[in-house]
């Protein structure tokens, strides 16, 4: 009985370590066959749309070369704007810097920086005519931010150009609540309502700039100091009182 058993025992082990290696060697050729397969499949896909992420790529670096391109045309535009700009502000002559600086040729922001300087230079040669219409044109582009043509409408509207009522027209529309220059407007139409004689109108407008809450300092100060000169006592000297 004993050798029977040793014979069984004998058996039964390379029968388990056979199976065994057949267990492992079906498993192994299994994941040989599908890892082949998943090699076919992705090939397939290459070969059908390789082409797709080679598009991409040649997308992704002709952008960033263009792109790179861009910013060294325009560092280089801008470079020259600026030399010739100083080199315009080197005329002593008010007239001839204007010409000057009028032909530099210069775009976005630096078309408004050649704008203001071009009619701040016109008007310092007296020619307010000039001014004003540099002024205007740059107020009516609509390719611009809406705070530089407000600004440049304002700064045309203080030129003493046109009749009053065109230039208090002007201003009232830049004076309206909401509006960037609202104070700075209102202060040019108590100066403009002083000079067409109507003093207690003047009055109104500063008054109305003194007790607004967005008022600056130096704006308040300019009101009230307006307000004594026309005999008018201010509110903070009333309230202090």
């Amino acid at each position: 009985m004993g050798a029977l058993h040793d014979m069984n025992a004998a058996n039964r082990v390379p029968l388990g370590h056979k199976m065994g290696v057949r267990v492992s060697d079906s498993d192994s050729f299994i994941n040989e066959v599908t890892d082949e397969m998943r090699r076919e499949k992705l090939f397939g896909y290459l070969r059908r749309y390789g082409w797709i992420a080679v598009v991409i790529v040649l997308g992704i670096v002709g952008g960033t070369a263009w792109n790179e391109y861009r910013s060294a045309q325009d560092r280089a535009a801008a470079e020259a704007a600026g030399d010739a700009l100083l080199a315009a502000l080197a005329e002593n002559d008010p007239a001839a810097r204007a010409m000057a600086i009028s032909d530099v040729s210069a775009s976005g922001n630096s078309a408004v920086i050649t704008a203001m300087l071009t009619a701040a230079t016109q008007e310092e040669a007296e020619d307010y005519a000039a001014a004003a219409a540099t002024l205007r044109d740059l107020a009516s582009r609509s390719d611009l931010s809406p705070i530089y043509r407000d600004l440049a409408a304002i700064k045309a509207a203080m030129l003493p150009v046109g009749d009053l009522p065109t230039r208090l027209t002007a201003l009232e529309a830049l004076a309206q609540p909401g509006q960037p220059f609202r104070l700075l407007a209102l202060e040019q139409i108590a100066y403009l309502t002083l000079e067409s004689g109507d003093t207690a109108g003047a009055i109104v407008v500063l008054r109305q700039i003194e007790e607004d809450a967005a008022v600056t300092r130096g704006l308040r100060e300019r009101a009230q100091t307006l307000m004594i000169a026309l005999g008018e006592e201010p509110a903070t000297a009333t309230q202090t009182q």
